[in-house]
């Protein structure tokens, strides 16, 4: 039902002003879950002297939200940044994730790059961040003092075709990329496959460091995205008002069910605000008005002031909605258009 919303709002023209579905960013929601659960953990800045669960979600460059992981606690954000990628089931193709400096590491740059991928962290401390180099001897001119680190290409070389195994297997399913990204951080001993990721990673890190200091704009087009993840969370908090906002499932099957059920509630308001807001659209245009494409672009379907949180639902629609038809626009009695 999720994907269905997610493709179809995909198709309005209102949509495509604001991406074409090929960019998208993680991050994590923070819910107490005051029952005895095994599928929690403590934080004291998120739980206070409870604990909790994250709902790591994703969110396309369309504010639609296509893919969403239970994690308790919070764990690293980075474990499960690629999960969303491989094993959402809409028909976009997000290339792109931007997230924010916590789902950062080199191993992560790697498997990015590895399987086609861009990502595009926030980095708060880009100006302490380490540049790599492929040769030691190489002189890179005014660069030159900025890349200390040096790349040990032989690592990569050895390892190569198991990183493609790998790769494929990833692509495949076969493998989780949540477990895999463990196994490879776990040991405070990387094996010679995590190394040779790593040194990929760093290769691919100081490509983007270089693009992410360089370009004003990158780094404000990820700082844009970001903001619309944040904002569709204040959307889904407004939604999730019972019970305090706190999730109340001692499993993980139903913590799974009561967020995804809010994802789907707030994908239905993104896209009702969508289809009624390019109706109003539309309205203006046969009146004579003509909005320019710029301004489209920075619309946002997260507006949830006219809907009614509150009280009983009905789902008994009136003859005209089922046969597909829209309700009226709401106009003032000045005859303009409000919400």
């Amino acid at each position: 039902a999720n994907a269905r919303l997610v493709d179809f709002q995909s198709t309005l023209p209102l949509a495509g002003y604001w991406g074409g579905g090929e960019v998208a960013s993680a991050d994590g929601m923070r819910f107490v879950t005051p029952v005895k659960t095994v599928n929690s953990g403590p934080n004291r800045k998120y739980f206070g002297s409870g604990r909790g669960i994250t709902w790591y979600n994703f969110v396309s460059d369309q504010y639609s939200g296509f893919h969403g992981i239970v994690v308790p606690g919070t764990l690293r954000d980075s474990i499960f940044v690629l999960e969303g990628l491989l094993e959402q089931q809409t028909g976009l193709n997000p290339v792109e994730i931007m997230t924010d400096t916590a789902g950062s590491s080199d191993i992560i740059f790697g498997l990015f790059w590895l399987l086609g991928y861009q990502f595009s962290p926030r980095l708060a401390d880009a100006g302490g961040a380490i540049f790599w180099r492929a040769d030691k001897i190489a002189h890179y001119g005014a660069l030159n003092e900025l890349a200390r680190g040096c790349v040990e290409l032989s690592k990569i070389e050895s390892q190569w075709d198991e990183m493609m195994r790998m790769a494929g297997s990833l692509k495949l399913g076969t493998i989780h990329a949540s477990e895999l990204i463990r196994s490879l951080l776990r040991s405070s001993r990387p094996s010679g496959l995590a190394q040779a990721i790593m040194e990929v990673g760093r290769v691919n890190k100081t490509l983007y460091l270089l693009n992410y200091i360089d370009d004003e704009d990158y780094r404000r087009r990820i700082l844009t995205q970001l903001n619309r993840g944040e904002g569709r969370h204040a959307v889904a908090r407004a939604i999730c008002y019972g019970q305090r906002g706190e999730i109340r499932k001692r499993y993980r099957e139903g913590q799974e069910d009561q967020l995804g059920a809010l994802g789907l509630v707030t994908n239905a308001v993104v896209l009702w605000n969508t289809l009624y807001m390019q109706e109003a659209l539309s309205h203006l245009r046969k009146s004579g008005e003509t909005p320019e494409e710029e301004h489209l672009a920075r619309l946002s379907p997260l507006i949830h002031g006219h809907i009614n949180m509150l009280g009983h639902y009905t789902f008994s629609l009136p003859d005209d909605i089922l046969k597909g038809e829209l309700r009226p626009l709401n106009f003032n009695t000045n005859n303009e258009l409000t919400s």
